[in-house]
């Protein structure tokens, strides 16, 4: 019966094996893949991410909200005007040039009003020559070192089915994990998308508060919230570089010691995960914007 045996061994050997072989080449294959997406996407304008949703954004802010802006900057320009003359000793010295200064002021708000998406616009294509003139800064690939790999299936057919069946659940338990990073990771790039999408939607609307020292605190700080989130992918993809030089200075020499490599790529794509949500928040308080 030793034979019987000896068969059924190497047959759940060689189970566990291609088993842990394809959980750790699928879970290196979908997290390189969604590492490198990451620098695509952040390099990316606003208008060629997705044409179709930048159009009917376009399309909105232009037929619903513009109108309601240019009520705004009428109630705006009045409100200056009155400000203007009313400031002259109630109206007992009045010049001429404060009725030049108001038209003045008024055609430049105009002007603004009508230019929104170019301004905005504007602004995303300095950010992304800026992501575009770091990335051509950035050495080193974002993949996860081949040679990982190498040596693994030679020494897991030295291995015990007690040890190969541990490590089989570890490598399960880190595909799962792998998967989850990737729901974080897509969530966060897609979601800056949306969020500049959502921005630009209403963008008339605080700029057609700029003509005004009271209230133009909205448009200032609005413009102040594009930039941040504009200039969030710059400070994406230094995460992205920074993930490159650790995953690239990962030791393969021990190949026993497989999971413990395997650990720390994913503790360094938890890492990503956590600096990649805290970009948001740091590029707002370089700004000043809230």
């Amino acid at each position: 019966m030793g034979w019987l045996t000896d068969w059924i061994t190497g047959w759940l050997k060689g189970l566990l094996i291609d088993g842990i072989m394809g959980n750790f080449t699928g879970l290196f294959n979908d997290v390189n893949k969604q590492v490198g997406e990451i620098a695509t996407q952040v390099g990316t304008s606003p208008a060629t991410w997705n044409a179709g949703v930048f159009a009917l954004i376009k399309q909105l802010s232009e037929t619903v909200v513009l109108p309601i802006a240019g009520m705004i900057l009428t109630f705006v320009m009045c409100y200056e005007l009155i400000s203007l003359i009313i400031d002259k000793n109630n109206m007992h010295e009045i010049d001429t040039w404060i009725f030049f200064k108001w038209f003045f002021k008024t055609f430049v708000a105009v002007m603004i009003l009508s230019n929104t998406f170019n301004i905005v616009l504007a602004v995303f294509d300095v950010a992304q020559s800026v992501v575009n003139n770091a990335a051509g800064l950035i050495s080193g690939s974002t993949s996860i070192p081949s040679d990982l790999l190498t040596n693994l299936e030679a020494t897991l057919q030295g291995m015990d089915i007690g040890p190969l069946l541990g490590l089989w659940l570890q490598s399960f338990i880190v595909q799962l994990t792998a998967v989850v990073l990737n729901i974080v990771i897509f969530v966060i790039v897609y979601g800056r998308m949306i969020e500049i999408y959502l921005l630009t939607s209403l963008a008339p609307i605080p700029f057609a508060t700029v003509g005004n020292r009271e209230i133009g605190h909205v448009g200032h700080n609005y413009f102040k919230s594009l930039l941040a989130i504009a200039f969030q992918g710059f400070l994406i993809l230094v995460c992205i570089a920074i993930y490159a030089v650790l995953v690239q200075g990962i030791s393969t020499a021990g190949a026993t010691d497989i999971m413990g490599a395997v650990w720390q790529v994913m503790g360094y794509t938890v890492l990503l995960c956590f600096t990649l949500f805290k970009t948001g928040t740091l590029a707002k308080s370089i700004f000043e914007a809230h």
